[in-house]
């Protein structure tokens, strides 16, 4: 009959497919195959992490109506029984703490946004501000490890990382995810240390790690060549070693050799791209005046908010920034003010610098910490001083860049800031958004491990938060 296929004729005509089969396992284990899933909006991304967490009653979460509730308690049925940390689970009493500083609506989509924030005002057209975030953790520690990784526990590859793995990089020469910490100017500041635990590749290669550039010294540890070694006979060992590393790949099969190769050969050619990519001489005058005086000063914010922008446009797929000292559990009125005035100028400038380069379209901003502020003081509370202890039931941060929908407020608080009555966002709602930005499914992104197909996302259910895209 016409339609009947031998055994042979079968085989003939699927060997290609299964050639194209074994090919593609062979990719996926490396992570380049399907990715990604669909048209991405952006190309790269650039997470501004306020670590310690800004309190969004001061931010961006006004609430007027506290005013009238100055010193009075927080009602039981606001809390709910509520889990506090042990530095305010003992209080006898939690008196509401109105913020000092006021609040106005900026832009044609009318956002209210603190005074603290004036240049991030000027903005609010251009961003998205989600102020229903949430989360279970209600230390530090396991906060920022959740927002960085998916998971409270350290061991687990972070966004970069994941980013890295699943998208590749856009230039040799440079590193796929960079890390640059700032400094903060208040010595009052009370700060929560980070590690590189952070920026950790987790169980993925090694090779997605993030890569930190320090602001003094070497950018990279050990990246320059030791004195009366020029670049050529570096060149030599570098391939007598590559060497003795393939033979020993040969003989174990450890894919780590492979990726010890590949981290040396990097290595030596970001001796070239790095003391230029760190060269700020030739920006211009404008530029300066755009970002603040400080991105003159290395290890600022203003700095590296600069620096993240030079990274952007030279094809480093995530730029992460750590900014240190917002754990305002006292002495709020007189920290708060320095902390905003490191991170908001810079924070304006960077979208703003994207933006006028073309770049802002295909290039994902995020500014935000790992959880909220409590509406009642921790310890004394008095007209012009106060404290918050760490809150997990909201919190603000914002979006700008490809895809995001500006001048956007997205999700309600009570009128206590203490409980989410309208779209709330929970951690693994933002990452799977983030994802969604760069083409990827986070329910189809998974990497094989003890027995699992992992996710950044975890197992739990997670929903792309739709009202803040375009």
């Amino acid at each position: 009959m016409k339609n009947e296929i031998t055994r042979r004729l079968l085989l003939s005509r699927s060997a290609q497919g299964f050639g194209g089969l074994a090919l593609a396992q062979l990719l996926k284990a490396d992570g380049k195959v399907a990715l990604p899933h669909f048209p991405p909006k952006v190309k790269r991304a650039i997470y501004l992490h306020m670590v310690g967490a800004p309190p969004q009653i001061e931010t961006f979460d006004n609430k007027p109506k506290m005013q009238e509730w100055f010193d009075k308690d927080l009602p039981d049925s606001i809390r709910q029984g509520q889990r506090l940390t042990t530095m305010t689970s003992n209080q006898s009493r939690f008196p509401i703490a109105p913020s000092v500083f006021k609040f106005a609506r900026y832009g044609q989509c009318g956002a209210e946004v603190s005074e603290l924030l004036p240049y991030t005002a000027k903005m609010v057209d251009d961003i998205a501000i989600v102020r229903s975030m949430h989360t279970e953790a209600i230390n530090h520690e396991p906060a920022i490890t959740f927002m960085q990784t998916g998971f409270m526990i350290a061991g687990k590859p972070c966004i970069g990382s994941w980013i890295a793995y699943g998208l590749g990089s856009m230039n040799k020469d440079l590193p796929t995810f960079v890390v640059l910490n700032a400094s903060h100017s208040n010595p009052k500041a009370n700060v929560q240390a980070i590690s590189a635990r952070l920026w950790s590749s987790g169980f993925l290669s090694g090779e997605y790690s993030g890569v930190a550039l320090r602001s003094g010294g070497d950018p990279v540890l050990y990246i320059n060549n030791p004195g009366g070694v020029p670049k050529q006979i570096r060149r030599e060992m570098l391939d007598g070693l590559a060497e003795l590393n393939r033979l020993e790949d040969a003989r174990l099969h450890d894919p780590e050799t492979h990726v010890r190769i590949e981290q040396y050969e990097m290595a030596f050619r970001i001796q070239t791209s790095v003391p230029e990519l760190t060269d700020l001489g030739k920006e211009s005058e404008a530029t300066y005046k755009l970002y603040g005086e400080d991105a003159r000063k290395p290890g600022t914010f203003a700095y590296c908010a600069l620096m993240a922008r030079r990274l952007a446009e030279r094809g480093v797929r995530f730029v992460q920034v750590y900014h240190r000292g917002w754990d305002v559990h006292g002495n709020l009125p007189e920290v708060l003010p320095s902390q905003c005035k490191d991170v908001d100028q810079a924070s304006y400038a960077l979208v703003q610098d994207l933006k006028q380069r073309g770049l802002l379209d295909d290039t994902l901003v995020i500014w935000g910490g790992e959880f909220g502020r409590t509406i009642y003081s921790q310890g004394k509370l008095t007209e012009k001083d106060y404290g918050r202890d760490h809150h997990p039931r909201c919190f603000s941060l914002w979006l700008a860049g490809g895809g995001i929908k500006g001048g956007t407020v997205y999700g309600e608080t009570d009128e206590f800031s203490y409980n989410i009555v309208k779209d709330p966002v929970h951690v693994r709602d933002f990452q799977a958004t983030l994802l969604n930005q760069f083409g990827i499914d986070h329910e189809r992104f998974t990497y094989k491990y003890q027995g699992l197909d992992q996710r950044l996302t975890g197992v739990e259910k997670a929903t792309v938060v739709q009202g803040i895209l375009k």
